[in-house]
């Protein structure tokens, strides 16, 4: 996509992540930050209660269910638009193992972790992504395209 994360973030009309992820959020906030995500539904799964911020233009719905019982749902708050799996590979293989995720973008930061986390929790079947594109950023950053074949 031309337009980088704006215009990725401006097809995107609701989000969803675990608990590990929304919490890590949530802690950027008390350092003074707005929420990333206002106006749009931003749902989280777990097990456990959850703080919820008192930022402005919240909509974060934690839930129990499993993703095939929710996911109607959370397609129909997206409003037409993207379901975008923030972070996290047990929720994004929670969506593969259903066979609910069809896209997923990689952006590379050129920075030397030492160590990387993997993108899911387990491995996906053989030929299950296939590259579709490619995108240097001016940033230094390389935003890898897949589509999804679970």
């Amino acid at each position: 996509m031309a337009g980088g994360y704006e215009g990725f973030y401006e097809s995107v009309g609701a989000l969803v992540s675990g608990s590990v992820t929304y919490e890590f959020i949530v802690g950027e906030l008390g350092r003074g930050a707005e929420w990333p995500y206002a106006g749009k539904p931003y749902w989280v799964l777990s097990s456990r209660e959850l703080p919820l911020p008192g930022a402005e233009g919240t909509d974060i719905r934690i839930v129990r269910e499993p993703i095939v019982e929710l996911f109607d749902e959370m397609l129909a708050s997206a409003g037409g638009k993207r379901l975008w799996v923030v972070g996290g590979g047990t929720v994004a293989s929670q969506f593969a193992d259903a066979g609910l995720l069809d896209e997923v973008r990689v952006t590379i930061v050129p920075v030397v972790l030492g160590v990387g986390k993997p993108l899911f929790e387990r491995p996906l079947p053989s030929g299950a992504m296939r590259l579709g594109a490619v995108l240097p950023r001016r940033n230094g950053m390389v935003e890898l395209d897949y589509e999804v074949d679970c």
